[in-house]
């Protein structure tokens, strides 16, 4: 626990370095070469005495280092830190051997949410329902051909017919959420696209579900 909130206090320390448009400014510049402070005050249009403030903040937060010029000794360049931005954002989300999408029906977002992860992980990926409907809703299949985004001809099932233990278990429809309670890992708060029944709907529920997707996805580990 210790050792997390170190970390969590170094992300703070950078990003309370970076939430001056200055310093951020400094840094975009930095990612791309070295640069001289006095090439950094042109590039920026600074006064000197504002610049060695906002380079002073930025190697206290471990950001930026400087090193003398090999030419002249007395230039000096700033440059990124090795790994710099690294942990701005949240690392690892955990190890799953396979992902289990599950709203209600398991007609749609469920099913959409496991074929748009196929596409984006090598971790496995089904769907389920907690209480699952007929037939997987045609507006579902409409808006998946839309996208060509291949959709398993897979009939809606239950939840407890298709768990295991070492499923990673992401609710996409709040009901299903409300209901299993803490039986899953994760939450998206996805409105139902069959309510409306347009296309518009689906390919909105499309558009969240896949930005969820790419965002959760690199962050998954296989177990």
């Amino acid at each position: 626990m210790n050792a997390e909130r170190t970390a969590l206090e170094r992300r703070a320390a950078k990003h309370a370095a970076l939430s001056d448009p200055s310093r951020l400014h400094i840094v975009d510049l930095l990612s791309l070469g070295d640069l001289s402070p006095s090439e950094l005050q042109a590039r920026l249009a600074m006064p000197s005495n504002l610049l060695a403030h906002h380079l002073k903040t930025l190697e206290a937060a471990g950001l930026l280092a400087r090193g003398r010029s090999e030419a002249d000794r007395r230039r000096s360049y700033v440059r990124l830190t090795p790994g710099a931005l690294d942990g701005l954002v949240p690392g690892a989300a955990g190890h799953a051997h396979r992902v289990v999408f599950v709203c209600t029906a398991n007609s749609a977002r469920s099913q959409l949410a496991a074929a748009l992860w196929r596409r984006a992980s090598a971790i496995p990926s089904t769907s389920a329902g907690t209480h699952p409907a007929g037939q997987v809703d045609p507006g579902a299949v409409a808006a998946a051909r839309r996208h060509r985004l291949p959709l398993r001809a897979t009939r809606p099932r239950r939840l407890a017919d298709i768990a295991g233990d070492d499923d990673f278990v992401i609710t996409v429809c709040d009901h299903a959420h409300e209901e299993l309670g803490d039986r899953g890992d994760l939450h998206w708060s996805v409105p139902d696209p069959v309510r409306a029944g347009t296309d518009d709907a689906f390919d909105a529920t499309l558009t969240a579900l896949t930005d969820r997707v790419h965002a959760l996805a690199p962050r998954l580990a296989a177990s």
